[in-house]
């Protein structure tokens, strides 16, 4: 059996979950040579699939305790974020709130348990959400695209649910409408894209990202336009801040309506983490070993404009996250996607986390995420660049 023969046995048994038995089935009517049915125990001892069997064993086995090692590490980095910033908040006193009756002996102020529970306790959640969801779109645009410039906004979800805040700024809309008016223009981006880059029933890849690009710009110019239009004194500064960023408005209302979209979408693209593996073959090769790859593109699709559009009515446009992250994992993990998807969504946790942090504790007055992002993101990015040469990448 040649090469070639090994590799599509090996993305066929890749892909059986999603493709059914079906697909084996037929893969073993094209090559026969490849079916260990009636082979002696030496011959089947020395088929690929015993040595695929082995380092899927050993890989569970490592992503466990990676697991279990990235929530203590994210656990840990919430409960210091929690306690540390202008007002200083002890770790028992952090500990009896979280954990009621764990520690009776300790006198918990009002107004601790306030900054607490409706004040740092929804900014961490909404910071844990927001990194790993748009590191997690970041990775999956990239491996789905084969384009390593690609990042959560490819297709216009960041400016689309940018128009539909700034809109909502503009029109004097609560801060409840804002969030779903940026939501639904996000999708509504997304959706215009999708429809854009369709040619003759299906979606080339380059198209979907040129058609992204178009409507991006479209949607960045309606942004251009009401910053023109609005009142300089009042509206236009609201409008300029929200664009750069910040987590500063969480509340425990606008988390329960954008969480849900955030942790869907980033779940939808962690159980597609393995099918990612097979959208690097050529279309016309992935389709002929049974792999549903425009069920698996318009999946990731969907999962993607979810988080973004939900953090971006929420945050405003944070770069960087996206981008960064995903190429960092790459740089220590390898291109496998189905570790580069946990590591993607932890590390971007854990670093959006530190960065709002850093945002509300740095000075007396908050500094922009998207600020704090770049200087802070950048050079950190170019130092692993330097030093592993990109060879990874």
């Amino acid at each position: 059996m040649n090469v070639r023969d090994c590799l599509r046995q090996y993305c066929t048994r890749l892909t059986a979950p999603l493709c059914g038995a079906a697909a084996l089935d037929s893969a073993r009517i094209a090559h026969p040579a490849s079916s260990i049915r009636g082979r002696s125990s030496s011959d089947r001892d020395s088929q690929p699939g015993t040595e695929i069997a082995q380092a899927i064993s050993g890989a569970r086995r490592w992503n466990r305790y990676w697991t279990l090692g990235s929530l203590a590490v994210i656990f840990l980095c919430a409960a210091g974020a929690m306690a540390v910033g202008r007002f200083t908040i002890s770790p028992r006193e952090l500990a009896a709130v979280l954990v009621p009756g764990a520690f009776p002996e300790v006198e918990v102020s009002g107004q601790v348990r306030t900054v607490i529970t409706n004040i740092r306790l929804p900014r961490v959640i909404l910071a844990l959400l927001a990194g790993g969801g748009l590191a997690a779109s970041g990775a999956a645009f990239q491996g789905l695209f084969a384009n390593p410039l690609a990042t959560p906004d490819t297709l216009g979800a960041g400016n689309g649910a940018s128009f539909g805040a700034v809109l909502g700024i503009l029109l004097g809309l609560p801060a409840f409408g804002i969030q779903v008016l940026a939501m639904v223009l996000g999708v509504a981006a997304v959706l215009m894209a999708w429809s854009v880059g369709r040619v003759k029933g299906t979606m080339p890849p380059l198209m979907i990202i040129l058609a992204g690009m178009m409507v991006s710009s479209l949607f960045s110019a309606l942004v251009s336009l009401i910053k023109y239009a609005a009142d300089p004194q009042d509206v236009l500064p609201s409008i300029t801040y929200w664009l750069m960023g910040s987590m500063a408005s969480t509340t425990k209302s606008t988390l329960v309506m954008g969480a849900p979209f955030i942790a869907g979408g980033s779940m939808l693209l962690f159980m597609l983490r393995w099918k990612l593996n097979s959208m690097s073959l050529p279309e016309d090769e992935a389709k002929s070993l049974g792999i549903p790859v425009k069920r698996i593109r318009s999946l990731v699709i969907v999962g993607s404009a979810m988080v973004t559009a939900a953090v971006v009515s929420m945050c405003g446009q944070i770069g960087w996250v996206g981008l960064l992250i995903p190429h960092m994992v790459r740089m220590i993990f390898g291109n496998d996607n189905s570790s580069v998807m946990p590591a993607s969504m932890a590390f971007g946790a854990v670093f959006m986390l530190i960065i709002d942090t850093l945002a509300r504790s740095v000075t007396a007055s908050e500094i922009p995420v998207s600020i704090l992002t770049a200087l802070i993101g950048a050079p950190c990015f170019i130092l692993l660049l330097r030093k592993t040469g990109g060879i990874r990448l």
